[in-house]
This record gives C-alpha cells, structure tokens and sequence, in this order.
C-alpha cells in the first residue's frame, strides 16, 4: 500500500509540475479539426490556419503577416536598451542579423539585407576571442558576416571575414585545444559555423578536408555527453560534414541507440544523465531537441523505429509544448513547433504541418497568456527576435529551417 501510495504521489507531482510548466493545450488536434472543412459543414470554416487543400489559409496568412509586423517594430524598439557588447548569435547583435538575413530570404527586400549588414557589423566590433563556436562565440559573427557581405557582393569584406573563420581552427583542433563537443560551446558549433558559410556561400568556401580536420578530435568520450550530446550527433550529419560510414556505424549509431534507451514512456527525454524527471519539454532539454537526431538517424539509417520515436515524442511536444516559459525557439513555442515542421518534412503528414501553424496561432497572441518574462526578452534564441523567425517559416513551411542548427 505504501508503495502504491508513493507512486500516486509521485504522478500527482508530476502532474501538477507540468501545469506549472506548460499551459493546457487548447486546440483540438488534427482529426477534429483540421483539413476539409467547408463553407456549408462547419461554421469554423476559414479560421483554420489550413484551408481544404492543406495550404495555409489566407485569412491566417494575413493575420502572421501582420503580427511580423507589430513584433519587429517591438523588437526594434526593445533593443535600444540591449546589451551593446553582446555579439553572440545566441542573445545577441549576430541573431538580430540572422533575423533579417531569413527576412530577406523570404521577401527579398534589399532593406532587410542592409539590417542584417548594419547589426553583424556592431557584433563584429565587441568579438574577444574567447568562445569559438556559432551560437556563443566569434564563429557566428564571421560567418554570418561573411555570409552578409557575399549577398551584397561585397567580395572582400566577405573574404576577409571568412579568412578569420578559419584561423580560429587552432583553438578547435590544435595539440593544447580543450573544449567539448557540443554544439553551443564546442567543437560542433565550430563545425556547424563551416557548414553554413558552405551553404550560404558555396560548397568550396571551405575546404572539404578542413571540414574533415574538425571531426578527428571526436572521440568515444562523447558518448558521456547526453542531450547536448544530441545535437553534436544531429551536425555530424548536417549536409557537407562529410562523416565516414564506419564513424557513423562504430560510434554514432551506438550513441544515439544510448540516449533513445534513456526516454520516458510520455515520449519525453531527462534533460541530462543523472535526471529522471520527466519535466522539461524544450528544444534545450528534451523531446523537441532530440526529434531532430531521431529524424536525422531515420534519412541516414533508413530505419523505421527512428520515425516511430520521433513521432511518438511529438505527441508529448503537442500535450506539454506551450509553454509558460516563454514564445522563444530555445525554450518556448516557437522552438517546440520546429519539431512538427521538421516531422512535415519527413512525412509530408498534414498532422504536422496542423500542430505547427496552431503553435504558431499561440504566438500570433504574444505577450497575452501570462508567460515569463526573458532575460533577453528581444534576442534570437530568449526571446521575441526567435518568434518572428519562426513566423516568417509560415508561409513556405516546406523550406523551414531552425535557425544555427539545421541546414
């Protein structure tokens, strides 16, 4: 009796942590509410993000527009009072840039492009030489400004800061170099820096054996690291990182199989090694993040069970994903909803796309449901700068790519 009692007790707990968390979804799910509907069968017709053929609906189309709109005039505002020597993609100037380098993408508005040039160029005055990586260090304002000068033709500048990118090699794989593997701090998030200066620039910006170069210093260590460990996984297979098949099957394979073993029976994943409550839904810590790895072990494997788990842990992510903490891509909505963009993409199911563009209706409510405030309450990955992101994907969710970390 006692044990049954403590069990109670423990699912009560974790029921009322999740409340404590994440706000009830309120949304009906996709096969009570979703494609098909009509002007005669169903008054709701056309305040659905979907219209009867799957596609966005112009209404919800006008209605995010619109919101991009508001939000970025918000942001602009917002960050006169910003950290002025944050230059980080994470929280700083650098995601501002990439903001608007996905802005013009989608609009092709030379103004957008001319933002981006003038944020990257105040995040490259303050770089100090002590992070390397995409997210946090110098790697993710040389590469986005090398990226922006590429665009504008300005061929120089963009050699130049491309020139730099790579010298920082030394700290990354030089016989002193110690650092970890991981993405917002390590060796990925170097490597990561390359592959997108590849895509954005061309597949010769940087030397295929350069690339190469910055995997050797993986080792089977890295199978100690857990969820960060996931995205490390995750780049190692990003187009153009080049990994040998034996890496992938003596060492990557066996990793991933290890942190697949470690999920709860929600579908959710423990935000680190030595933490088995099952709390945490964010694309940080948890499912949302691990998706991507399961979806990746999927193309590359051709392996069913990954799909399965994959979508087996969204179905916690569509439950538990509107979270209190905020709308932003690292630990709010908007980097949750990611996780069904990427499911679309896979399976082409309607389902996805559906959750994706409800998470998205949340957003278009910003600031109105009570959520936490952010540290960083404008930057890229906190706070409001993630959420336009996001919102821009709407429109052509086929092309969504999460921002420093798909390709």
């Amino acid at each position: 009796m006692g044990e049954n009692m403590s069990k109670r007790l423990r699912l009560i707990s974790a029921d009322s942590d999740m409340e404590e968390r994440a706000f009830p979804n309120p949304y009906p799910d996709w096969d009570q509410g979703g494609l098909g509907l009509s002007p005669e069968a169903d008054s709701d017709y056309g305040k659905e993000p979907l219209d009867a053929e799957g596609k966005i609906s112009p209404r919800f189309q006008t209605k995010v527009q619109s919101k991009i709109k508001d939000l970025l005039q918000q942001m602009e505002e917002g960050l006169k009072t910003a950290d002025p020597h944050d230059f980080s993609t994470y929280t700083g100037w650098t995601g501002i840039a990439l903001l608007y380098l996905q802005l013009h993408r989608v609009s092709q508005e030379a103004a957008h492009l001319q933002r981006a040039l003038d944020y990257v160029k105040r995040a490259m005055r303050t770089l100090n030489g002590r992070k390397v990586t995409f997210l946090c260090g110098d790697a993710g304002p040389l590469a986005v400004c090398a990226v922006v000068h590429h665009k504008l033709n300005n061929t120089a500048d963009s050699q130049d800061c491309l020139s730099r990118l790579l010298q920082l090699q030394r700290s990354v794989v030089g016989p002193d170099a110690e650092m970890p593997d991981e993405l917002l701090y390590g060796r990925a998030g170097y490597l990561y820096a390359l592959l997108y200066v590849n895509k954005e620039i061309g597949a010769n910006a940087v030397d295929d054996n350069f690339v190469k170069k910055k995997k050797k210093k993986n080792s089977p260590k890295m199978r100690l690291i857990y969820v960060v460990f996931s995205s490390s996984l995750y780049i190692l297979w990003l187009p153009g990182s080049k990994v040998h098949p034996d890496l992938l099957s003596e060492l990557v394979r066996p990793s991933i199989d290890y942190v697949r073993h470690k999920r709860f029976r929600s579908g959710n994943f423990p935000s680190s090694l030595s933490n088995e409550s099952d709390r945490l839904v964010h694309w940080c810590h948890g499912a949302p993040g691990v998706i991507h790895m399961l979806l990746m072990a999927h193309k590359v494997f051709k392996e069913e069970k990954y799909l399965k788990e994959a979508a087996e842990s969204a179905e916690v992510i569509w439950q538990r994903g509107l979270l209190r903490k905020g709308y932003g891509i690292c630990h709010g909505t908007a980097g949750n909803a990611y996780s069904f963009m990427s499911l679309y993409h896979v399976t082409q199911e309607k389902k996805y796309l559906y959750r994706a563009y409800k998470f998205a209706e949340w957003c278009l409510d910003y600031g109105t449901h009570g959520c936490r405030i952010p540290d960083r309450p404008y930057s890229l990955f906190e706070g409001m700068a993630g959420t336009i992101y996001f919102l821009s994907e709407v429109e052509r969710p086929e092309a969504s790519c999460f921002p420093a970390f798909e390709l």
